[in-house]
């Protein structure tokens, strides 16, 4: 039998859109925390994207729907905060203030109560639309992926929203913490500019401004994406134990130290592309991986789901990937996505 979640008793109302708020609410959710979607009248607008999708975000919550704009959904709000350790907003900064979702208008009903807003700029930089891809254009990821000859790119998924919904969950549970009530801001830009880290860093303190590199990395060398007789391989080497056992496996001579290797990146790479160019990428790992060489054929998302298949769970009838946390004991119950005001509809 499983132990209860290590969030077992932990309350938390959710008021948000899409996916960065949900998201949020859902990793506490599957660690055993009691989450409560508050949703408008015509519920959270992902709803109306897919089923998969909304459950995918939304599994194992509660739905009670309001319409916070009235007397009587004010009202509601109120008596769910009484009994609620925090509350997390994901609403544009007017929204917030409009229906009164901070610790400043809400401590009255409850001191302890942790307020988290989820936002795109922050709290006082108003309205100015902020969506994943918008963000990832506005602080520099945008111009550091692709080709380095190519246009600037964006990656394939949300990147944005679900950072951002992790460092708001770990805000919210921070304040908990500390058993004391409060209002967490944690918005989607300075989520990303922090992600740069070692990017930043290296402008602010060296004058030295990250390039497009097409994917590799700006300090190691080889690390990046390789083709191969048949498929493309990520090598990442990280040191010079690394670069000498893939060296005497690829028959490649000299380049013996990190440092030589960053300044003569383009024989590096010349090097390592011909020597891959024998072999299958699938080959490659195969070859390395008895070497503990960082290396991986580069699979599709079918294909990486099917080699961890522990990593699939079902929920109310939808498979999805499941929590990302392994709790020793603990066996998330991964309830179904909840139906638009299933558990009150005071509308």
């Amino acid at each position: 039998m499983s132990e209860p979640g290590p969030l077992a008793g932990l309350r938390v109302l959710e008021v948000g859109h899409i996916l960065a708020g949900p998201y949020a609410s859902m990793l506490l959710a599957d660690l055993g925390a009691q989450v409560t979607k508050i949703e408008p009248p015509g519920g959270d607008l992902s709803r109306q994207v897919s089923d998969a999708y909304f459950a995918s975000l939304n599994r194992g919550k509660r739905s009670i729907r309001l319409d916070l704009g009235t007397p009587e959904g004010q009202g509601r709000l109120h008596e769910l905060v009484r009994d609620a350790d925090a509350l997390l907003a994901n609403l544009k900064p007017s929204a917030v203030h409009r229906y009164g979702l901070t610790y400043k208008a809400l401590r009255a009903w409850n001191e302890r109560l942790v307020c988290v807003a989820l936002t795109g700029w922050g709290m006082d930089a108003g309205d100015r639309p902020a969506f994943d891809y918008v963000v990832q254009a506005a602080t520099g990821i945008a111009a550091l992926t692709g080709a380095s000859d190519g246009p600037p790119q964006l990656p394939g998924y949300s990147s944005a929203d679900n950072s951002a919904g992790f460092a708001a969950a770990l805000g919210l549970l921070a304040q908990v913490v500390s058993g004391r009530g409060g209002q967490i801001d944690v918005s989607l830009r300075d989520v990303m500019l922090s992600q740069l880290n070692y990017h930043a860093s290296a402008w602010l303190n060296e004058g030295t401004a990250p390039r497009r590199l097409g994917g590799a990395h700006a300090y190691y060398v080889p690390a990046q994406l390789f083709p191969t007789a048949e498929g493309h391989l990520a090598l990442f080497i990280t040191h010079d134990g690394f670069w000498r056992a893939f060296a005497a496996e690829a028959g490649i001579d000299g380049f013996t130290t990190m440092p030589e290797r960053a300044a003569r990146r383009h024989e590096v790479v010349a090097a390592v592309t011909k020597a891959l160019a024998a072999d299958t990428a699938t080959g490659w790992e195969a070859r390395l991986r008895p070497l503990l060489v960082p290396a991986a054929a580069v699979r599709a998302l079918p294909e990486a789901l099917a080699d961890a298949p522990d990593a699939v769970v079902e929920a109310g009838g939808h498979r999805m990937v499941g929590s990302p946390f392994r709790v020793t004991g603990y066996e998330p119950e991964y309830g179904p996505p909840p139906r638009l005001g299933e558990h009150g509809d005071h509308v």
